[in-house]
């Protein structure tokens, strides 16, 4: 049974247990370790599915490089500062929080939906080094220009846990690879059953992300109101500009599935890393960086619900566009 075209119900579902879980019981540290534990197992049935050999072809496409990172490094930044203008010009510390959460792209997440929405996975993941490096070279320039603060943080840890997080399911998908074969129908498996994993592994880490930090929402019901207008607006700008973008440039409707969720999701698990250790004395920033992912996980799921039912140049809802744009020698 493919329970994908559930996929918002569940998320929502997931969230509402993991309050109503949160509100007697506490996980302590535990919370941050087992939200790391059921991503690497999301990832890892995501990378068994993976064509590895693509991704250095993805490499040379040129085109969905530039556009995405024009988008999450150019327009991101000025669109989170207007928002953040607009809707917290009585708060500084939301301003900061919203454009920490905005300016930084995901480096996990959004494979996980592009393989959802039957996107080009392998191009999504050619843009994950690029969009680490830079979004964390920038996002001091971006706290600086816009917001007037200049922040300094030791980013090696940091960096460090994120690597391990995608290093380590990425090396056990290989060796699972290599020790199979094609000695046991893999390929099949993963096509009746990778999505649902996928799915049960993504709900698993929202329940324990909303079980540690629900009480923190629940002292804070307003916040969340105020937190939920700016991040609907900025999806559905970045989701129509991404598609329109899409098309405009000739995207295969699974690179444009890639350039729409690299646009979107956003890394809040760094970016709060980075708001505990640079403003320890201001709980309100690393509040909202808590909150955005509580919006913005079934927002994703109900984006993907779309993607996957939407036509995409007269194609069919649902074709899965695996062409690969190959620029360059």
């Amino acid at each position: 049974m493919d329970i994908g075209r559930l996929q918002p119900l569940f998320i929502i579902c997931a969230a509402i247990v993991g309050i109503l879980i949160g509100s007697t019981v506490s996980l302590g540290e535990w919370s941050v370790g087992l939200i790391e534990l059921f991503l690497m197992m999301l990832l890892y049935i995501l990378f068994l599915s993976v064509d590895l050999q693509q991704i250095g072809r993805s490499f040379r496409n040129i085109r969905f490089t530039a556009t995405a990172v024009s988008l999450n490094f150019v327009l991101t930044p000025i669109l989170s500062f207007a928002l953040g203008a607009l809707f917290f010009s009585d708060s500084m510390d939301l301003r900061i929080g919203l454009m920490m959460l905005l300016v930084t792209p995901c480096t996990d997440w959004y494979l996980v939906f592009t393989g959802l929405s039957k996107g080009n996975v392998e191009l999504g993941m050619s843009i994950l080094p690029l969009n680490l490096v830079l979004q964390i070279v920038l996002l001091p320039v971006y706290l600086f220009v816009f917001l007037g603060n200049e922040v300094r943080f030791d980013t090696a840890s940091m960096v460090l846990d994120m690597v391990l997080i995608l290093i380590t399911p990425f090396t056990l998908s290989c060796l699972t690879k290599l020790t199979v074969g094609r000695r046991l129908p893999l390929d099949d498996a993963l096509e009746r059953h990778g999505d649902n994993l996928q799915l049960l592994f993504l709900c698993l880490a929202v329940t324990v992300m909303f079980v540690s930090e629900g009480g923190s929402l629940l002292e804070n019901p307003e916040l969340l109101l105020r937190m939920f207008v700016p991040l609907i607006l900025f999806f559905i700008l970045l989701f129509t500009v991404s598609q329109a973008l899409g098309r405009l440039l000739g995207f295969q409707r699974g690179d444009s599935v890639a350039l729409t969720f690299t646009s979107l999701a956003r890394n809040s698990p760094l970016s709060l890393a980075i708001a505990i250790a640079a403003f320890p004395d201001q709980p309100l920033i690393s509040l909202a960086l808590v909150i955005g992912p509580l919006i913005e996980l079934p927002i994703l799921s109900l984006i993907s619900w779309v993607l996957n039912r939407m036509p995409y140049n007269g194609t069919r809802p649902g074709d899965i566009g695996t062409q690969y744009e190959q620029e360059g020698p």
